[in-house]
């Protein structure tokens, strides 16, 4: 018996209770579970949203141009004022709607206090950091929308063979979209692969359609000019 005694002693001189164990592991989900992921998704959609459309869009437009016209020079102008163009169209529009939201949360907190006053509660101050910030948004928006119309610019700036452009152009979109989508997942703890692949087939889709309705408009035109 006192072997036994003598021998749990030193067992338990060398194992970790199972309740610190446990202790330390409901810290580490209490942690977790503090963040709330959804305080990042205003910012978040916008980027995210402005990062994508700036990509697709100028690579899209760049395409559809290059369609019809091969020079090199056409292609970069038409790319970097769809850049300027794009930016503060998504900026302006991000303010608008963001602004709008502001509005109608503002109206009901201050709709519910009152609500609490007339009840005889105890009156409380609006949390203004919980409100969602238009110009945050907007220059979220518009800051990612310029990187990422900047990929299909730098794709296709130094490159004069057409056919070798549009390839490198293409190769480079599709990378930034697997990029944009695996960001964008990992910020907002989402499935990885299914918003990389939601991503890139959109992308790809975009392209296509404004390729070859282009290429088809604008042949014909040639042809009956």
């Amino acid at each position: 018996m006192a072997n036994q005694a003598s021998l749990n002693e030193t067992n338990n001189k060398f194992c970790v209770p199972n309740t610190d164990v446990e202790r330390q592991a409901s810290l580490e989900i209490d942690e977790e579970k503090e963040f709330d992921y959804t305080q990042r998704s205003q910012w978040l959609r916008a980027a995210v949203l402005g990062a994508n459309d700036g990509l697709v869009s100028t690579a899209s437009l760049m395409m559809g141009v290059g369609a019809v016209k091969e020079d090199v020079k056409v292609m970069i102008l038409t790319g970097f004022a769809g850049l300027v163009a794009g930016a503060c169209s998504m900026a302006i529009g991000e303010f608008v709607s963001v602004y709008s939201q502001l509005d109608i949360e503002v109206a009901q907190k201050k709709r519910d206090l009152a609500m609490k006053i007339k009840n005889g509660e105890t009156e409380e101050e609006t949390q203004e950091e919980n409100l969602p910030n238009p110009i945050q948004a907007a220059s979220a928006s518009a800051l990612a929308f310029s990187v990422g119309a900047m990929v299909p610019l730098l794709a296709a700036s130094f490159i004069k063979e057409y056919n070798v452009r549009v390839g490198v152009l293409a190769v480079a979109v599709s990378l930034a979209l697997l990029v944009f989508g695996a960001v964008g997942a990992v910020m907002g703890k989402a499935p990885v692969t299914r918003s990389c692949l939601r991503v890139l087939i959109g992308g790809w889709l975009a392209m296509a359609v404004t390729f070859g309705l282009t290429k088809l408009i604008g042949s014909s035109a040639l042809y009956e000019g």
